[in-house]
């Protein structure tokens, strides 16, 4: 029992979770660009300045209903329970790869949990304020003081979008397995107690499905 391994991400939530990666990359460099001169370059990754001015919003809201999805498959997972801020309080603990002191969390630790809820609050800032600056469709109903200051808080929540992207891609290598496991959907039993010792408490007892044996020749 101990070498079979557990379903943590199933495919739909993992073309789900790449599309929104792709959609983030492809807006965040296209938002660059015309962000500042000195980035203007990147605009000849979409056609040039006209085209990137274009897309850049069509593709800022297909990332939204995507992450949407994210939002829908796995909010009831990140919501705080009280040994969330118990590991909080330990982070050091687990920043040296000792978690065997650190209180038990469920599918998602804490650090987790609260990248959850900023990236749904910039992208939610992301929206709204892009809607306020789209030219070609809602510009014109608001006034230039509210449209100065949507692009200043489009860019700020950008800005932290980015940087939780980062952490989040760092903190996805720093742990082994998590990677993998967004990539094929499964982790072993030895990682989920290590990592996650409450959800994976939660999983055995339900019975989970075994990884599928792939025969050779």
């Amino acid at each position: 029992m101990s070498n079979k391994t557990i379903l943590r991400y199933t495919a739909n939530q993992r073309t789900n979770h790449w599309l929104v990666a792709i959609l983030f990359f492809m807006a965040g460099l296209s938002g660059l660009a015309l962000f500042h001169p000195s980035m203007f370059w990147l605009t000849n990754l979409f056609g040039g300045g006209p085209w990137t001015r274009i897309l850049h919003p069509f593709m800022g809201v297909l990332m939204f209903v995507f992450f949407l999805g994210l939002v829908f498959r796995f909010w009831r997972s990140n919501f705080f329970i009280d040994n969330d801020w118990k590991w909080l309080r330990r982070i050091d603990r687990v920043l040296v790869n000792d978690e065997e002191t650190v209180p038990a969390v469920g599918k998602y630790n804490a650090g987790q949990k609260l990248l959850f809820w900023t990236l749904l609050l910039c992208m939610l800032g992301l929206l709204f304020t892009g809607l306020v600056i789209w030219r070609a469709y809602f510009s014109h109903y608001f006034g230039i003081t509210t449209i100065r200051w949507a692009m200043l808080l489009h860019a700020l929540a950008g800005f932290v979008l980015i940087l939780s992207i980062i952490v989040h891609i760092y903190a996805g290598i720093w742990i082994k397995g998590s990677v993998d496991a967004m990539m094929h959907g499964w982790v072993s039993r030895a990682w989920a107690r290590k990592h996650h010792a409450l959800w994976y408490r939660e999983v055995e007892s339900k019975d989970p499905p075994e990884r599928p044996v792939t025969k050779k020749g």
